[in-house]
């Protein structure tokens, strides 16, 4: 039920996000939902292998690399899908940092909502 819940609020950032910032375009509610998905499999199986291959550059940037894998796998969901669009990487950047911290308020609001009392 909080795969559900989590997966119909993230497709509602992505549309907040389209909405904010023009960079990013989400044609339809359903598009949004397929992009949620698509970028949540991205974060779940590409995340893990992009970031050990990145490692040290990621230890020289003291983190901050990891700002570039997330907007790359933002903009790479858009091109594999047709209702989703990105127009480049700094709006890609400026997409997922907007979605992330979206991201952490949905996580926030959920892990309060299903907690265990």
């Amino acid at each position: 039920m909080r795969l559900l819940i989590k997966w119909l609020l993230s497709a509602l950032a992505l549309l907040a996000v389209a909405y904010v910032y023009t960079g990013v375009q989400v044609t339809t509610y359903t598009s949004a939902l397929l992009a949620a998905a698509v970028i949540g499999f991205l974060n779940m199986f590409m995340r893990p292998v992009l970031v050990v291959l990145t490692l040290p550059v990621t230890i020289v940037t003291l983190g901050l690399f990891l700002f570039v894998i997330n907007a790359l796998l933002f903009w790479a969901a858009s091109g594999l899908l047709s209702g989703f669009h990105v127009d480049g990487f700094v709006a890609a950047l400026i997409g997922s940092l907007l979605y992330s911290i979206l991201g952490l308020i949905i996580e926030s609001a959920l892990g309060g909502l299903f907690a265990k009392h």
